[in-house]
């Protein structure tokens, strides 16, 4: 803030005589105001120098409207007579003549923590108990070897009776053959993958196993950086972007012996599923999109392109195109996975996950990426207590009964809750308030603008593919006329809505819900909770799915009779619970009985 003294150099003289004389500052005949104020003097808020451009109160009558406030004539008289000197300097970080450039490293100095008791911290130990099931014979052809999960895939090259090269030959052709249907592809990387095939055979050949990764092909979603190769977020502007080290995750996984056959795509900054390349399509439905906006996960590992794939979630970009394709999808707590060298579309909201063709895979992958990293705030210590052979009997399944009764649930999701009961568990209904959770995403909005402003301000936005009112470039525009305001109420809200959280986990061990439920995924992304997404049944679609609003000048394919498509169920579990998901997961997947099935065609 500008000193009092400033602010009087600058008032007009009768002001500032007339300020003195109700001070009784004044000497009889002198109209001089005093240099200077008395030691001690106070700052002011409305003493900056003036900044911007000329306002008045027509001007603030407009954006009334924007943020739903009402002003009287007066105090919008008075708003437009001091704006310039009062809130409009406080732009100067961006507006000059002091920018200030803030880059990728710069986080917010406030960190959004999910835990609100030391009951959510999850498990006290360390313990992972994989399946010991036989892996059965190894496929004569190369089609199954390809669709076979990372459970079988790991014990056949344990086994040695596949090798990694002939494995990551066998993804490479498939990527090269079925991207020209799918556009899941931004950057194959082919020579990193033979070399890194190679060294896992000959390690695992001398006896250096490094875990049930090593030389399995794995896709990453485009926003995880790889040192020397391409990662261009799916954006026209970043499409000659090259880092010069591996994200955390990358690192981790190159640690546990996993080659990387491609950079997989994205909806362009992570949003649906168009970027630079066109759009990412369905396997199980080649006109429609595969949602995203880890949409190249989705299609890529659906299609048997990759034995794993790594998606991220702000909001809803693991579970939806989870769904969509029939995959499952493990969105980990908030702090779990370690965000280093991915980019940030919202510090408190963003999530790195494994999605894969089983739940045991979700698992496998999930150990071998956990764990805080310096370079991410957010991450967090905590332990993962998965066994694959333990009991379900007795968990509680929390429910929404009104939910299963409404769109988006199908006959697939209420068959899936008769499952829950069929296995041992027990049903149990829960209630959330009837409140506004769509205010949270003010949040979002916020995060993602600022996160990228300078794209958006110097309209290098502009270049994106999509330019739909529903699209990142218009929703960048706008946010930046979102209250200051709402946005800290909105985070108070978030505590209340937390603290909703932890009373219906207070009352069970996990919740079942239709995956593209509004609400839950809202709350549960703004409140950190994780969640497997998993396959349960299949539905029949008379319409193309879209991610985006629809367009009356280019309606979505339909078709007669309905296509047959995968539909999936979402569990939600408690904070750092991810192993009770897996174990739950396991024995529903189990009991659906159709992971197996494949899209047709691939």
């Amino acid at each position: 803030m500008s000193s009092r003294r400033q602010f009087l150099a600058r008032a007009p003289l009768g002001v500032v005589v007339a300020v003195a004389a109700c001070r009784g500052e004044t000497r009889q005949g002198t109209s001089t105001p005093p240099a200077a104020p008395p030691p001690g003097s106070p700052t002011t808020f409305d003493g900056s120098p003036a900044a911007g451009p000329d306002v008045s109160p027509s001007t603030f009558a407009a954006a009334e409207k924007l943020v739903q406030v009402q002003l009287t004539d007066a105090e919008r008289r008075m708003a437009a007579d001091s704006w310039r000197q009062s809130m409009a300097p406080l732009l100067e970080r961006r507006t000059g003549p002091r920018k200030m450039t803030l880059g990728p490293a710069d986080a917010p100095a406030t960190r959004w923590n999910p835990v609100l008791a030391p009951a959510d911290t999850g498990p006290a130990h360390d313990r992972f108990v994989r399946s010991a099931n036989d892996p059965g014979p190894l496929p004569a052809n190369d089609e199954d070897i390809a669709f076979a999960p990372v459970v079988q895939l790991s014990r056949w090259i344990e086994q040695r009776k596949l090798t990694s090269e002939r494995l990551t030959g066998i993804y490479l052709d498939r990527l090269q053959r079925f991207d020209p249907k799918l556009r899941c592809v931004i950057t194959l990387t082919r020579d990193l993958a033979l070399t890194q095939a190679r060294q896992a055979d000959q390690e695992i050949a001398a006896g250096k196993r490094r875990g049930p990764l090593h030389g399995i092909p794995w896709g990453g979603k485009d926003l995880l950086d790889t040192a020397g190769i391409p990662t261009t977020y799916g954006a026209e502007p970043f499409r000659n972007r090259v880092p010069s080290a591996d994200a955390a995750v990358v690192r981790r996984l190159h640690d546990a012996g996993a080659v990387l056959v491609a950079k997989l795509s994205l909806g362009a900054l992570a949003l649906n599923d168009i970027w630079f390349g066109g759009q990412t399509m369905n396997p199980w439905l080649l006109e429609e999109g595969a949602s995203g906006s880890s949409a190249g996960p989705g299609a890529a590992t659906a299609a048997g392109l990759v034995g794993f794939s790594i998606g991220s979630e702000t909001g809803g970009s693991i579970v939806s195109p989870s769904m969509r394709c029939g995959v499952n999808g493990l969105r980990p707590t908030y702090g779990r996975v370690p965000r280093t060298g991915a980019m940030t579309l919202c510090w408190s909201l963003d999530k790195l996950g494994p999605m894969t063709r089983s739940v045991e895979d979700t698992m496998l992958v999930f150990q071998a990426i956990t764990g805080p990293d310096a370079g991410d705030l957010a991450s967090v210590p905590s332990h993962l207590d998965y066994d694959a052979n333990g009991a379900v009997s007795g968990l509680r399944v929390g429910y929404f009964p009104a939910w299963m009764k409404e769109n988006p649930a199908t006959d697939v999701d209420r068959a899936a809750l008769e499952t829950v009961r069929k296995v041992g568990m027990v049903p149990v209904e829960v209630t959330l308030p009837d409140w506004p959770f769509d205010s949270l995403n003010v949040i979002l909005f916020s995060e993602g603008a600022a996160a990228f402003e300078e794209l958006t301000l110097s309209h290098r936005i502009d270049q994106l593919k999509a330019q739909v009112p529903d699209a990142w470039p218009n929703q960048f525009r706008e946010a930046r006329f979102l209250s200051a305001v709402d946005f800290v109420q909105a985070d108070r809200m978030r505590r209340r809505v937390a603290g909703e959280m932890a009373r219906i986990f207070s009352q069970v061990d996990l919740l079942l819900v239709p995956s593209l439920r509004d609400e839950m995924l809202t709350i549960t992304n703004f409140t950190g909770h994780p969640s497997l997404t998993m396959r349960a049944g299949f539905v029949e679609v008379s319409q193309a799915r879209s991610d985006w609003a629809p367009d009356p000048k280019h309606p979505l394919p339909a078709f007669s009779p309905p296509r047959r498509v995968p539909h999936g169920v979402t569990l939600i579990g408690k904070l750092f619970d991810e192993g009770t998901l897996g174990r739950v997961g396991l024995v529903l997947e189990r009991a659906f009985g159709v992971a197996g099935q494949r899209p047709p065609g691939f």
